[in-house]
C-alpha cells in the first residue's frame, strides 16, 4: 500500500512569527494523522519551522533547490544548505517556477538529481495549462514532463520521490478538476512511470499527489480515488484548521 502524503506549499507567505503561530496551532491537530504530513516553507522560515516540529510527526520541506553544489548563483540555495537545516522534502518544478522563473523540463531533472544526491526527497510537479488541456494535449504534456524529470534516475530512488499532478488552470483559481478527472489524469502519469520503469514500480513505489486547489470541502472525495495518494496543498495549508481537515480527509 502507498502511504498517503499531504504536503503544504506555503509559497511566499508567513514571517517567522507567522510560522511559529501556524505550526503551534497545527501540531496538535495532526498528531494522529495516518497520512505523512509535510510543510514546505520559505527559506527564511526553515530553521524556525524545523525547531518547532522537532519530535512531531510533521516533516520539513523547502520550495526549491539549485542543481549546483555551490557557485555564482545569486539568490539560490543548494541541497547541502537545506540538508544542514534538517529539510527532508523539496518541491521541484512547480508551475509557478516554470511560469515566472524560467524552469524547464531539463532544469527540473537537474534539480531532482542534485536533491537525490544529498538525500533529499523531491516532490516533482507536473501539469498542463488550460490552453494545453483545451487543445487535447494533456497526455502529451504529462508524458513529456514526467519522462524528462526522471531522465537517468535509477528505479532504486523511486520510493524517495513524490510526483504532484497540478493542473495549472486549477492553482489559486478556485477551480478544481472533478475527482474522476483528477484520478484519470493521474493514471496517465502512473502509466508513464510503468513504461519508464515497471508496472510494480508504478503501482507500489510511486506516490502521486493531486495539487489543484484541494481543500477541506473536496479532500475526502479526491482522496477516495484509487490513483490519488495525497495532496500538494496551497491556500488551505496557510490555515491550521483547514490544513488539518485536509490531512484527516
Amino acid at each position: 500500500m502507498r502511504q498517503p502524503i499531504i504536503a503544504g506549499n506555503w509559497k511566499m507567505n508567513n514571517t517567522i512569527a507567522g510560522t511559529k503561530a501556524l505550526l503551534t496551532d497545527l501540531i496538535p491537530l495532526v498528531k494522529d494523522a495516518k497520512a505523512e504530513v509535510v510543510v514546505c516553507v520559505p527559506y527564511t522560515n526553515i530553521a524556525a519551522a524545523g525547531e518547532l516540529i522537532k519530535g512531531t510527526n510533521i516533516k520539513l520541506g523547502a520550495e526549491n533547490v539549485h542543481w549546483a553544489e555551490k557557485g555564482a548563483f545569486t539568490g539560490e540555495i543548494s541541497a547541502d544548505m537545506l540538508v544542514e537545516l534538517g529539510v527532508e522534502y523539496v518541491i521541484i518544478g512547480h508551475s509557478e517556477r516554470r511560469q515566472y522563473f524560467g524552469e524547464t523540463d531539463q532544469t527540473v531533472n537537474a534539480r531532482v538529481k542534485a536533491a537525490l544526491a544529498k538525500g533529499l526527497k523531491p516532490i516533482i510537479c507536473v501539469g498542463e495549462t488550460l490552453e494545453e488541456r483545451e487543445g487535447g494535449l494533456v497526455k502529451d504534456v504529462l508524458v513529456r514532463q514526467t519522462t524528462e524529470a526522471f531522465k537517468d534516475i535509477d528505479k532504486s530512488q523511486l520510493e524517495n520521490i513524490v510526483i504532484a499532478y497540478e493542473p495549472v488552470w486549477a492553482i489559486g483559481t478556485g477551480k478544481t478538476a472533478t475527482a474522476q478527472d483528477a484520478n484519470d489524469t493521474i493514471a496517465i502519469i502512473r502509466d508513464t512511470m510503468a513504461n519508464l520503469y515497471c508496472k510494480d514500480c508504478a503501482e507500489n513505489k510511486v506516490r502521486i499527489q493531486y495539487g489543484g486547489s484541494m481543500n477541506p470541502k473536496n479532500a475526502s472525495e479526491l482522496m477516495a480515488m484509487p490513483q490519488i495518494d495525497g495532496g500538494l496543498i496551497g491556500g488551505a495549508s496557510l490555515k491550521a484548521v483547514d490544513f488539518s481537515q485536509v490531512v484527516k480527509y
